[in-house]
């Protein structure tokens, strides 16, 4: 691990290096209390699944699994880090940019507008809800020769896919209502075990 580059409700995003393929990632832990909710063996199911999305506008997944959160073997079982590892993204994400720019020109919001709807039909087509759509989770890729704009990618389907499915029954019992409480939809923040992708467009 190199440094911290994003902290939110639910976990902390630090970037490391791929030693195998010498590459910057990003990897993201789970908070601890959160996984011992969910349990590690259906969270890295979902995970697996979230990991097939294939779409060019959404944060792939290169690889998932669990550490163990010391160095004693005996606490393996008791206590375990769940994690995931995606690309690291050259660029910001959309919530940088307003904070530092404002509002987008009407060109810009439309074009991301258009990038992120594209996202999320392909992904309520398999079936997989996002559950946190918000600035911060829409990463604005910074422009390459081959595209000359802001490229939007919306990150974070692969714990948003596990509390949907995994946490029916844990999460509810335990009060929790996973997202982020000033972008859920009503039926989320009661922990509606019926969640579908209308969640994901609701506006407030």
């Amino acid at each position: 691990m190199q440094r911290e580059i994003g902290r939110g409700g639910m976990a902390t995003v630090y970037l490391a290096s791929d030693r195998k393929h010498d590459r910057p990632v990003a990897v993201k832990i789970l908070r601890p209390e959160l996984a011992e909710s969910l349990g590690a063996e259906r969270f890295l199911r979902e995970i697996h699944t979230a990991a097939r999305l294939q779409h060019p506008h959404i944060l792939a997944l290169h690889d998932s699994g669990e550490a163990p959160s010391s160095d004693s073997a005996a606490d393996w079982n008791a206590s375990t880090l769940l994690y995931y590892v995606m690309p690291f993204v050259e660029g910001q994400s959309l919530r940088d940019r307003l904070a530092r720019d404002g509002p987008l020109p009407l060109d810009d919001a439309l074009r991301i507008a258009h990038e992120v709807a594209e996202a999320l039909a392909y992904a309520h087509a398999q079936g997989i809800v996002h559950r946190d759509i918000k600035p911060e989770n829409i990463l604005l890729a910074a422009p390459t020769a081959d595209i000359g704009v802001a490229h939007a990618l919306v990150a974070d389907f692969g714990i948003a896919q596990a509390t949907s499915s995994a946490g029916n029954n844990t999460l509810t019992a335990a009060g929790l209502a996973v997202g982020t409480p000033a972008y859920m939809a009503p039926e989320q923040a009661e922990a509606n075990q019926a969640v579908d992708g209308r969640a994901d467009i609701h506006k407030r």
